[in-house]
């Protein structure tokens, strides 16, 4: 794997040739081959899919359906189980909203202390609406999900799990196998919102075998703007559409309107078709390099950097702190100083890293702080970026050494 190769793939680092980008958790950066295949399709044979049988229509819904089926077989799913959405929300938002008719009160929803609030609010309004309870399943101090908490939570009266993949705040890797066949026990669906797991290491839905996971297209080195709706053909067939429109009905009369098949009955409107083009090519991208060798890859630098870190004295982590427990993302505090400070610091020195919640307040609160410094790896980084981050810290403590 040749990081100067690949980098030279990405505009933006030609363009901000001084860019340290350790902000890819909140969004990856875009390689050209995406963006090509995107103009491709505006400067070429931009049409709406589905509705015309002229040549340029009759391309873009063969485009369009061929990305479908690339997405399948990029998470080892059958095509007809792969719907497109606004993004990994959207998506969560529509399971909780298919889901909502078989919620009762007294039912309980279970969540994990590590939830991004995209897979945490749909199910607490799920819960406050239906008069069920919202359970969450602790992590340990070292930011990590046992399974005997799991067992102790999940129970007969639990009718959804709905767990992350890898933390977007600590990395953490969940269990997700396990969680979902406890929940497959006592009856319960099981949704895994894998938006940051899917960018960086070997995803398969037939091994960890849940009922839904959700992707966010922007996450994967794909365009903002699209996600991706996993569900089970079975599970799908049998739940009604929440968003309702053109494109996802087989007639409508007065009297009453019925779906098309799977997976058009959850896609209604103007559907994003470059969106689901360039979310393909990146997925095509990333499966030339080999996602087994973007997770070493990101795991050799999570470990020099978990090491560089824990070298330096005033810097806390937060989670696992081994790379074999997490995947590239890294939560740190500097004693004494805010971590927006710690962020415009580095910023000045042309690092990009996250300061703040991460869309995570119920985990800040367990962890007892207000926010944290996230930094986090992808294919186009390298040692010498962590030795620039670990530099860049020195050089915040030096400039708060010198005003207290």
């Amino acid at each position: 794997m040749n990081i100067s190769d690949i980098k030279k793939d990405f505009p933006i680092f030609t363009t901000n040739p001084d860019l340290i980008f350790l902000d890819s958790a909140a969004t990856a950066q875009v390689p050209r081959q995406v963006t090509d295949v995107m103009n491709e399709y505006y400067h070429s044979f931009k049409a709406n899919v589905h509705s015309g049988i002229y040549p340029i229509g009759v391309r873009a819904v063969e485009e369009y359906e061929k990305a479908r089926h690339t997405v399948a077989s990029f998470i080892d799913a059958d095509q007809e189980e792969i719907v497109f959405t606004g993004g990994a929300t959207t998506a969560l938002n529509m399971i909780s909203r298919m889901l909502a008719g078989g919620i009762k009160e007294g039912d309980e929803i279970v969540v994990t202390d590590l939830e991004h609030h995209s897979n945490f609010i749909p199910w607490q309004q799920l819960a406050r609406v239906a008069g069920a309870h919202l359970r969450s399943i602790p992590i340990k101090q070292d930011g990590t999900i046992s399974l005997d908490d799991v067992q102790d939570i999940i129970t007969e009266k639990t009718k959804i799990v709905a767990v992350t993949h890898v933390s977007q705040t600590l990395g953490t890797y969940v269990p997700v196998k396990d969680i979902c066949r406890m929940a497959r026990k006592v009856g319960a669906y099981s949704v895994v919102d894998a938006a940051q797991s899917v960018p960086h290491m070997p995803v398969s839905v037939r091994d960890i075998d849940c009922d839904f996971l959700v992707i966010s297209g922007h996450k994967v080195a794909g365009p903002t703007g699209v996600g991706v709706l996993y569900g089970k053909k079975e599970v799908l067939h049998s739940l009604e559409p929440v968003v309702f429109g053109g494109g996802m009905i087989r007639s409508v009369s007065v009297e009453e309107s019925l779906w098309a098949d799977i997976p058009a009955k959850f896609e209604a409107g103007t559907l994003p078709v470059a969106e689901a083009l360039g979310l393909a090519s990146a997925m095509d991208y990333l499966s030339g390099i080999g996602m087994d060798v973007i997770k070493k890859h990101e795991n050799d630098i999570t470990h020099y950097a978990l090491s560089e870190l824990k070298a330096l004295s005033g810097v806390t982590l937060f989670g696992p702190g081994d790379a074999d427990k997490q995947g590239g993302i890294i939560s740190f505090l500097v004693s004494g100083v805010h971590p927006h400070d710690t962020a415009e610091i580095l910023a000045k020195n042309g690092i990009a890293v996250r300061a703040g919640h991460h869309c995570a307040m119920p985990l800040m609160k367990k962890l007892d702080v207000s926010g944290t410094v996230r930094v986090s790896f992808y294919i186009y980084n390298t040692r010498e970026d962590v030795d620039a981050l670990i530099k860049g810290i020195k050089d915040v403590k030096h400039i708060f050494s010198k005003n207290v």
